[in-house]
């Protein structure tokens, strides 16, 4: 049986997620380009990926209602399979005898011919009731409120309390439906202009906030002149603030020094290197693992003159470089709370465990780049993550522990942004995907006082 390209794609990348922990937001480009797949397709495998990783634990709740059992009695490729024909039946409203016959073929192709019985039963007993009544018989077996939030907005309990509490810290606990609502919508791709080397109005529309920021409509980034040729990078304008947070909230001085400490992919060492360029500063890129300095490699490799990159774990950098950079950026390794709607799969990967474990980390590196940063230096921390562990326990060690000022960000950074944020008291800045259209980042910009 013939399996449409687009379905098999999203089940190799559910599949790759699954079973050997890949990322799908750097898989499933590869594929689509590897494919050669049409505008057409590309959306739809993209929608069939997202959209499945993004509602698993619903899905696996009908799936099993519909099968009769649980899921973790199904071989997990034929899991798969049905996770992702009941996307298209409940909420891509793809017609049925699409959405099952290739489903039945997909199963033939990646489980065998004796599994497609059981996969178009299940499917077609989905396809017998409406999204809706799916939805209040999943609902109807939550044990409690918060089991119910997670079924409804498919995210784990213990991050749905998690988020309540970030917001409750700035009195905004009732918006924390919203906040899951925009967890589960397809972001718009946003693009960064690197500064001296493209315009904003080289690839499209500008954004709301980042003043680099430019809006892509539609269509795939890489056909963009300007992304081609890496002068205009593909990130999120939550990402673009934090490096702008930093390079932009006072002047620079030739001859500075920067560090990016924890710098792979390398979106940000890209504009931070882009700005430092322009201002007579120096860039160094430093990352603990040699692929992803690979890829910060790729990321900068436009800039002129181009950054360092520097393999090295970060938290010996304070030592071995002590008082040596004006500027640092500590983007710290988090949970990722903040970026659901762009990593889907990072809601069921991650587990509480994670949170002490990283926070442990944070706190070596905080105390690394507070030893590495000169007198009068500026350091912004940075995390994907509005948990509340993985904020403001790091600001407080580098306060009370290492000699830093907290400086107050949504002040530095209203002279940077088009638009002034909307932000709460305090001297952080934390971002929202429903009230900012970003990603959930925290930034705090931290000084040592000269002495």
């Amino acid at each position: 049986m013939s399996v449409q390209p687009a379905r098999r794609i999203a089940f190799e990348v559910l599949d790759a997620v699954r079973s050997s922990d890949a990322y799908a937001n750097l898989l499933l480009p590869t594929k689509i380009e590897r494919a050669r797949l049409s505008t057409a397709d590309a959306a739809l495998t993209t929608e069939l990926t997202y959209g499945t990783l993004r509602r698993l634990n619903y899905y696996d709740r009908v799936v099993e209602l519909a099968a009769g059992r649980p899921v973790d009695r199904i071989d997990p490729p034929v899991l798969d399979v049905l996770r992702i024909g009941a996307h298209q039946l409940l909420a891509m409203r793809t017609p049925s005898h699409a959405a099952v016959d290739e489903s039945v073929s997909l199963t033939a192709s990646v489980a065998g011919r004796s599994a497609t019985g059981f996969v178009n039963a299940v499917l077609r007993a989905i396809d017998r009731s409406t999204p809706e009544e799916w939805t209040g018989r999943v609902l109807a077996t939550a044990r409690s409120d918060d089991e119910r939030l997670a079924l409804e907005h498919a995210h784990p309990v213990w991050i749905i309390r998690a988020l309540r509490r970030a917001l409750a810290a700035e009195d905004r606990a009732d918006e924390l439906a919203e906040l899951l609502a925009a967890d589960n919508a397809s972001p718009r791709v946003a693009l960064a202009a690197l500064p001296g080397l493209a315009g904003v109005e080289e690839a499209g529309e500008p954004t709301r906030w980042s003043p680099v920021g430019v809006a892509l409509a539609s269509g795939d980034p890489s056909r963009v002149p300007a992304v081609a040729a890496g002068r205009v990078r593909v990130q999120d304008e939550g990402s673009q603030l934090a490096a702008l947070a930093l390079s932009r909230a006072r002047a620079i001085e030739p001859g500075e020094r920067w560090l990016d400490l924890c710098a792979g992919p390398g979106g940000k060492s890209a504009l931070l290197g882009a700005d430092a360029a322009l201002g007579g500063a120096t860039l160094v890129a430093n990352e603990v693992v040699p692929a992803r300095a690979g890829l910060v490699e790729r990321a900068v490799a436009a800039l002129d003159p181009r950054p360092e990159v520097r393999v090295g774990d970060g938290r010996t950098i304070g030592d071995e470089q002590p008082a040596a950079f004006d500027r640092i950026l500590l983007d710290a390794p988090c949970t990722g709370l903040g970026a659901l709607r762009r990593r889907p799969e990072a809601r069921w990967r991650k587990s509480p465990a994670d949170v002490a474990a990283l926070t442990a980390l944070q706190l070596e590196l905080v105390a690394s780049a507070a030893k590495a940063l000169k007198p009068g230096g500026l350091l912004a921390y940075v995390t994907c993550s509005p948990h509340l562990a993985e904020t403001r326990p790091a600001v407080q060690e580098a306060v009370e522990r290492h000699g830093l000022v907290a400086v107050d960000t949504a002040s530095a950074l209203r002279g940077v942004t088009r638009e002034p944020l909307p932000t709460v008291d305090g001297a952080h800045l934390q971002l929202w995907p429903h009230r900012h259209g970003t990603d959930g980042m925290f930034i705090q910009l931290l000084a040592r006082v000269n002495r």
